[in-house]
């Protein structure tokens, strides 16, 4: 049976709750009724994007001995574990520093959750624990064989929940993300690209595209992800994995000309050699999360843009 939204009022910890993802599930568990506190060291995530009515600590999730104490002062009974070092790039250029916020991070919150007795664990996974695509859409079956840090730092956490489940009887759902895009998104950084080329376009930057624009990702707007994560804070479909995505192959030239249009612009891209550690095909099948969870994408990618747009305008 699909999951119906949770609708008890629960204590929930968000790890990664100033960030953006992170800051968007805040928000909706708190207009849902939660009682939510927030783990963020600030790294990445914002204090602009902070919830004021969510309990805040600025703590980072590699030290232990803080992120036991929020849990022993808050008691979560559902922890959403988003925290994490999201960089391809930098994941590549220092995979030490990827692996001690993401696997011994993610360790520090297990071990939390089970020594306080936590329900389940929530956590945000990726689409780049896959292999290159040997069939497209991709489900939840398909070979795993990451081609970056990144991926493969998140893959390892997967297998440590497992294994702190069937050690604890934590429960746990993995949600492995397609590539999120929404207001909030760092428009600096490398990763984003919607919010990218929106702040290019914007400032009259000409955007470049990183090969030659055939390069296919399966982008899904925050909000979805955002819903995903509220369904799976409830019992049914437990002890699962699951993509969330759009289920559609869209290509890095598709996304500039949506981009474009939404702002209005004309300008070409420039183009670059592609970056190491990136997939050239990615799409992913959410069947599973549609029967388990009742989750199905519901905003396009242009109207994600649009939203983008606005809120890039908005606030700069």
């Amino acid at each position: 049976m699909p999951n119906a939204v949770p609708t008890a009022a629960m204590k929930l910890l968000v790890t990664g709750g100033a960030g953006f993802i992170g800051s968007h599930l805040v928000d909706a568990l708190i207009d849902a009724g939660h009682e939510v506190a927030v783990i963020d060291d600030l790294s990445t995530g914002s204090q602009a994007n902070l919830n004021p009515q969510a309990d805040f600590h600025r703590i980072d999730i590699t030290d232990y001995d803080a992120t036991r104490a929020v849990f022993a002062r808050v008691k979560p009974h559902v922890v959403c574990h988003l925290a994490a070092q999201t960089s391809v790039r930098l994941s590549m250029s220092d995979p030490i520093r990827d692996a001690t916020v993401n696997i011994l991070g993610s360790i520090n919150v297990l071990r939390a959750c089970v020594e306080h007795e936590s329900a389940r664990i929530v956590f945000a996974s990726t689409c780049a624990v896959y292999a290159g695509a040997k069939y497209l859409p991709m489900d939840e079956g398909h070979p795993v064989l990451p081609e970056s840090a990144y991926g493969a730092s998140k893959h390892a956490v997967e297998g440590y929940i497992r294994m702190f489940a069937h050690a604890n009887g934590l429960k746990y759902k993995i949600l492995r993300y397609g590539n999120v895009f929404g207001p909030r998104q760092n428009p600096e950084g490398e990763a984003g690209v919607i919010s990218i080329f929106t702040r290019q376009f914007v400032e009259g930057i000409q955007p470049t595209i990183f090969g030659d624009g055939s390069k296919t990702r399966d982008y899904v707007y925050v909000a979805d992800i955002v819903r995903g994560n509220v369904l799976a804070i409830g019992e049914a479909g437990d002890n699962e994995t699951y993509n969330l995505a759009g289920g559609t192959e869209i290509t890095d030239l598709q996304v500039f000309e949506a981009v474009g249009k939404a702002i209005g612009s004309e300008v070409e891209p420039r183009y670059a050699p592609v970056r190491p550690g990136e997939v050239e095909r990615s799409s992913l099948d959410y069947a599973r999360a549609k029967a388990n969870l009742g989750w199905s994408p519901e905003v396009s990618l242009e109207d994600g843009i649009r939203e983008v747009v606005a809120h890039y305008r908005e606030t700069h």
